[in-house]
């Protein structure tokens, strides 16, 4: 696990067999792997068809925070479309803990491979409006969940933003927490990977859906004018900014560097 990245895929396909063992399933196809490779996930086969199986570790430290049982917790969600988590198992040493969660396969295709937007998306009038009324859904439900807090909010807009903008949030809402374009598909919407979900100022999903879409103007101008209400709100405004300085922090460790630009033309038009 502490070896190169091709030793460390090596290892979590492994880990993916291991779980698919257990569940009496067959691995098929290539495997996709998440975030820093910190999950791996594939069709897989059994005798009740096919399912999409997903393996995720990390050190046992951590798996108590919230994000390690997102997808399973996403069931009591409603109105909103998703996968299914069918069937979980956990396994591990006493160092590291892996957790494998057999899902409802979705055939539809992922709407970018990466996070953020880099070619306009042709989507119908009704994506838009199933996008809006999912999130419309998801604000509504109730959890102890978060995805930043107060304090964290306060932090980052005077760090990146200065003093002059109010951290202060007025609206607290149920949001997906990383809602970015490899999480959504088409041409039917549906909504993937719900490790992140919780609390968080009113506008944050569209507010980062926004921010990752500031390269393609035709597609943002969408995202906008679905969202424009909250956007435009000042926790929407709040949101914005917030999400600009979580992904400037990712352009500083290298990651997107052309991304740069806009997001600074951008908080300057906010601020």
């Amino acid at each position: 696990m502490n070896g190169s990245d091709d030793g460390h895929r090596q290892w979590m396909g492994a880990q993916l067999i291991t779980a698919a063992e257990h569940f009496g399933l067959t691995v098929v196809g290539e495997p996709t792997f998440g975030w820093h490779d910190r999950t791996i996930g594939s069709r897989a086969i059994g005798t009740d068809g096919e399912r999409w199986l997903r393996v995720s570790w990390s050190h046992t430290q951590w798996t108590k925070d919230d994000f390690w049982t997102g997808n399973q917790e996403a069931a009591t969600i409603v109105g909103v479309p998703k996968p299914t988590v069918l069937d979980m198992y956990e396994w591990g040493e006493r160092t590291y803990r892996n957790r494998a969660e057999v899902m409802t396969l979705v055939t539809d295709r992922v709407c970018s491979t990466t996070q953020e937007l880099r070619a306009e998306l042709d989507l119908s009038p009704q994506w838009w409006r199933d996008l809006r009324s999912a999130q419309d859904a998801l604000s509504a439900h109730k959890t102890r969940r978060t995805v930043t807090n107060q304090e964290a909010m306060t932090r980052r807009l005077l760090a990146f933003f200065g003093s002059s903008v109010d951290p202060f949030v007025t609206r607290w809402i149920t949001a997906h927490g990383d809602l970015n374009w490899s999480n959504l598909t088409a041409p039917r919407l549906v909504i993937l990977d719900w490790e992140s979900f919780g609390t968080a100022p009113a506008g944050y999903d569209a507010a980062t859906l926004y921010v990752l879409s500031l390269l393609t103007p035709e597609t943002a101008k969408k995202v906008y004018e679905a969202f424009a209400d909250v956007l435009d709100s000042p926790d929407g405004v709040r949101s914005q900014l917030h999400v600009m300085g979580r992904y400037l922090k990712r352009i500083e460790n290298g990651y997107f560097p052309d991304f740069a630009d806009a997001l600074h033309r951008h908080a300057r038009r906010l601020n």
